[in-house]
């Protein structure tokens, strides 16, 4: 392996220390190198804090080498003023010569500006390092920026026969949940949760289940939760109504006087393709990843539309013979795995 990508490895693979918690910042990976030995590594804060480039840059206690060195970034430098200032600067600052990039980044503000900032400085710049591992690592900060909407998981559990819920008869003859899978796989659902900045799911999910949608048997920030709720079925008693967490109902225009306060109401026009106008608002309200966990019609419904990147699907070991099948979809299969009993395979939109 070339000592580049080698290096470039390993900034991914600490960048995912900050999976969940940079929103709606990438999680960056770096790491500075001097005389062939890694001296310092950083990866992005939880959001307002400090990036990837800074953290490593402060790692090292004698910054005089630092103007020996190089520094190894997943994404770009940033080159613009928010939260923090431009990492760029912090690099020619330090009189850093070599800096090896992953991948340009796609922001507006950034797009190649960091580059130009730093090769303008005498800076010795290598760009395209494992660009296609760093696309798939910052595959929910790139489907933003580039598609204009969140990346997009669909998450589901069908039993062995292929139902993904029983028939309404037997949830009301037996109202606790019908659960597919295991412990063991409902506290991974958890922390797949801690990971992803928004929640989906639709109106019967609610009413049947009375779900929580949060990280309970997980640590981390629980998601913003999005509702579909067309005629504003759900009433102030179910639990994704209690404030605890950012909630965003989608609605029809009609029901501004039942809103609750507290909770982010959006109206869409049912009538037409409803994935997209979801995806718009989640873009407006700078939600980088979504989790669908909604029932067959909400998945289906993104299925549909092709609006969708990934596909997490348990199958349990039970059967229910009859009742609501899983969603049909086509995908590549990228993994299969066992989760004690469970089954899990994970699919991409090819």
């Amino acid at each position: 392996m070339k000592i580049h990508e080698k290096y470039i490895l390993r900034c991914i693979q600490i960048a995912k220390n900050g999976l969940g918690s940079t929103f709606p910042n990438p999680m960056v990976g770096a790491l500075i190198v001097h005389n062939n030995a890694i001296i310092g590594e950083g990866f992005t804060s939880p959001y307002g804090g400090s990036h990837a480039e800074v953290n490593a840059i402060n790692s090292i206690k004698d910054k005089s080498v630092l103007k020996e060195s190089t520094i190894y970034v997943t994404l770009e430098p940033c080159s613009h003023y928010g939260k923090t200032p431009p990492c760029a600067d912090l690099i020619i600052k330090h009189k850093i010569p070599n800096i090896v990039i992953g991948l340009k980044d796609p922001h507006e503000k950034v797009a190649g500006n960091g580059i130009k900032k730093l090769r303008a400085a005498g800076c010795n710049v290598t760009i395209g390092v494992l660009e296609e591992e760093c696309r798939e690592h910052h595959n929910r900060f790139l489907c933003f920026y580039e598609k204009k909407r969140p990346y997009i998981i669909l998450k589901w559990a069908e039993t062995n026969d292929g139902f993904i819920a029983p028939l309404q008869e037997k949830r009301s003859a037996t109202p606790e949940p019908f659960w597919i899978t295991t412990k063991a796989a409902r506290q991974l659902v958890h922390q797949w949760r801690s990971e992803e900045q928004g929640i989906l799911v639709g109106t019967n999910t609610i009413i049947e289940d009375n779900p929580k949608l949060d990280v309970r048997n997980w640590h981390g920030k629980s998601p913003t939760r999005i509702i579909i709720d067309q005629n504003l079925k759900i009433d102030a008693s179910k639990n994704i109504l209690n404030t605890s967490v950012k909630t965003i109902v989608i609605t029809k225009e009609s029901n501004k006087n039942e809103q609750l306060q507290g909770i982010i109401y959006e109206s869409v026009n049912f009538k037409k393709p409803l994935a997209m106008q979801i995806c718009n608002i989640l873009h407006k309200h700078n939600i980088l990843s979504v989790i669908i966990e909604g029932g067959s019609k909400t998945l289906q419904t993104f299925i549909n539309e092709n609006l969708w990147d990934e596909a997490r699907v348990f199958t349990g070991t039970t059967n229910f013979n009859k009742g609501i099948a899983a969603p049909k979809f086509t995908g590549k299969l990228k993994s299969t795995n066992t989760i004690k009993t469970d089954t899990l395979k994970t699919y991409y939109n090819d």
